[in-house]
Formats: C-alpha cells, structure tokens, sequence
C-alpha cells in the first residue's frame, strides 16, 4: 500500500510538471493561430518549430484543441459517477456532535457515517483512498458544540476548513 501510494504520488507530480510544458505549447500554438487568421506573419521566435507546430495544429480536432490540465482529469467523472463521501467526527465525541454528524450525514447525498474511534487520521485517509471514497467530511467541537468542519477531496486536495458557530439541530428548531 505505501509502495502504491508513492507511485500515486510520483504520477500526479510528474503530471503537474507536463503541463507546464503543454500550457507552453499551447501558447506558441495560439500565436501561430492568430498570426496566420489575420495574415500577419509569424513571431520570428516561433518559426524554428512553426513547421512541427503547424502539422499539430492541421491534426487537431475539437477534443484536442483545447488545453486540459490534472483538474480536468480530478473532475472528469462530474455527474456521470456520483461522489462518495466520508463523515466522521473527532476522537470521542459527544452525544451533541455525534447527533450532529448524524444530521449532516442527511445532507451530503450518497454519504455514510462512521464512529471514528480511536483511529488516527492518516489511518482514516488511507482506508477512504482503498474504498474509494472521493471525500471525507470530519467535524470538531469544543464543550459540547460543533465549531468546526474540514473537508477534504480525496486523493490529493484539496482540503479547506470552516468554522461553525451557534449550530442549532434540526429537533430543536420550532415547527
């Protein structure tokens, strides 16, 4: 499993780095383009590789015109497969943010609520990424009262947190 996930990280740094190198492309591509639209000539720092750059641009259809990065790839399955979404709350929780997390586990659709335990969060991380999870949603508290939520999108990143504050349940709320 470390070897795996090393190799997953390996990938995903080498991807990043190819597309510097492709956004570069693209943009001596998209100078030719314009250059020869308005019949102007070519930039003299382009016309060493105008030839090689003009047989990629003849070869293009509309899928491979545009440029695509890793985001691209992370968000490809938008809407075709559904998210699926850890929620957990932080180590031994109190009845208030267990019935919380119980809440907001009605909320994210397609989302499943554990008892965390006393499972550390790498342990955590590394048991979503091999059920394929595509999420994880953890929510904190202090004396009783949810103050905080993190989420983070599976494998990579990215992770943000949010603060809560005077969080009311549902039963409580007057009809």
């Amino acid at each position: 499993m470390i070897r795996r996930n090393i190799r997953l990280r390996r990938e995903y740094i080498y991807r990043k780095s190819l597309e510097s190198k492709d956004q570069a492309k693209y943009e001596h591509k998209r100078k030719i383009r314009q250059a020869l639209d308005e019949g102007k000539p070519l930039p003299t720092e382009l016309k060493n590789d105008a030839a090689d750059l003009q047989d990629e641009i003849d070869a293009e259809d509309d899928e491979t015109k545009e440029l695509h990065t890793h985001i691209d790839d992370e968000y490809a399955w938008a809407g075709v497969k559904d998210p699926k979404i850890l929620v957990t709350t932080s180590r031994d929780p109190s009845s208030k943010l267990t019935q919380f997390a119980k809440e907001m586990k009605l909320i994210f659709p397609n989302s499943k609520r554990i008892n965390r335990g006393g499972v550390v969060v790498k342990d955590l991380i590394d048991a979503c990424r091999s059920n394929d999870f595509t999420d994880i949603v953890i929510f904190h508290e202090h004396r009783g009262n949810p103050d905080g939520m993190i989420i983070s999108h599976l494998p990579y990143g990215p992770t943000c947190y949010f603060g809560l504050s005077n969080c009311v349940m549902r039963h409580d709320l007057p009809r």
